[in-house]
């Protein structure tokens, strides 16, 4: 079962699709999604809207994203998680030294 997998395979899991320039650039199709990756909706109620990532939520496969929020019935809004599946990475935060190393490693 995925919800009894560790944490890396968890982490793995949680891949998206690349924009086609990000493709020819890494030489790959999809990429792990990292906090303050640019991403754009594909798919569902808020498709088209593009935002930063702000929080990755590895046991469910879900992401949060700047600008995504729904309002709640009591008042104030809360994040709506989105599923990997339906967005598409437009811009890769390279701050981390390793994950800039891996995707120069396949490009």
């Amino acid at each position: 079962m995925a919800h009894e997998a560790p944490n890396h395979r968890k982490s793995d899991a949680v891949r998206a699709t690349l924009s086609p320039e990000l493709r020819e650039r890494v030489r790959s199709r999809s990429v792990r999604v990292r906090k303050n990756d640019s991403v754009r909706v594909l798919r569902g109620e808020f498709k088209g809207v593009e935002g930063k990532v702000t929080k990755v939520l590895t046991d469910v496969g879900r992401i949060t994203i700047e600008g995504v929020t729904r309002e709640k019935i009591a008042g104030g809004t809360v994040p709506v998680k989105i599923h990997v599946s339906n967005v598409m990475v437009n811009n890769l935060n390279l701050d981390d030294k390793w994950r800039r190393q891996v995707l120069e490693k396949t490009s």
